[in-house]
């Protein structure tokens, strides 16, 4: 089944220095849902981004895959260029414009987008995940391998175990142990989901591996452009 062509419902301007990014974030957050509020999800969609060492250029990718059998039915690669510095707690600004080119590209509209990062676990709670959810209203989580924000006891050893993430008395996302004896992932609400449907996702998400197949595929994906890109700058 396919769906209308994906357009962000909010556009704002990317080229900002670090004072208005700031407080953009600040603006935007206010329009989070941390509720379920979404259809039934057919298509789950990952996305990913990846630097050249070589240059000022990045990759993007965005995998879709049927949520039943995780199996791919939709790929897609976009090249951009850096235009916002490595500033962390603002990567989405420099992320982000390259996803949404490659968002407006696909056929297959996902239902659910996980992003490898941070939704609400951010210090102003509107980490990439949160950002991409808000501007296209759609639901997103965020998972990221590595905390960026927050204080958390290490959940127990086995798969499906989770401890929360807190920021003083705030619950800000879920510390969740996708495969047993295997670090924990950092499970946080992007927009339009609870941190519980969040975390059962990313679980149903990670058959087999510590990362969501929507991240492993994305990942792969941006590996071999960037593979392929130097390998063509080698030749020419």
């Amino acid at each position: 089944m396919r769906h209308r062509k994906m357009e962000p419902i909010i556009n704002h301007e990317w080229d900002l220095d670090e004072k208005e990014a700031v407080k953009l974030q600040q603006e935007l957050s206010l329009k989070v849902t941390k509720e379920d509020r979404f259809p039934e999800i057919q298509y789950v969609a990952g996305v990913d981004v990846a630097y050249s060492e070589q240059s000022d250029l990045l990759v993007a990718a965005i995998v879709i895959l049927d949520a039943s059998s995780l199996q791919v039915v939709e790929s897609i690669v976009v090249e951009d260029a850096v235009h916002f510095p490595y500033i962390p707690g603002l990567f989405s600004f420099r992320e982000l414009p390259p996803i949404v080119k490659a968002l407006k590209q696909i056929k297959t509209s996902p239902q659910l987008v996980v992003c490898d990062g941070q939704g609400i676990a951010h210090p102003r709670r509107f980490g990439l995940a949160s950002h991409l959810g808000v501007i296209f209203d759609i639901p997103t989580i965020g998972c990221g391998k590595t905390r960026l924000w927050g204080e958390f006891e290490e959940p127990s050893r086995e798969r499906g175990a989770c401890s929360l993430l807190m920021d003083h008395e705030e619950i800000i996302g879920g510390v969740l142990r996708t495969q047993t004896n295997i670090k924990p992932l950092f499970v946080s609400v992007g927009h339009r989901i609870s941190l519980e449907t969040a975390c059962n996702w990313i679980l149903k998400l990670c058959p087999q591996y510590r990362l969501p197949e929507t991240t492993r595929q994305a990942d792969q994906l941006v590996r071999r452009a960037l593979s392929q890109i130097k390998q063509g700058s080698i030749h020419s």
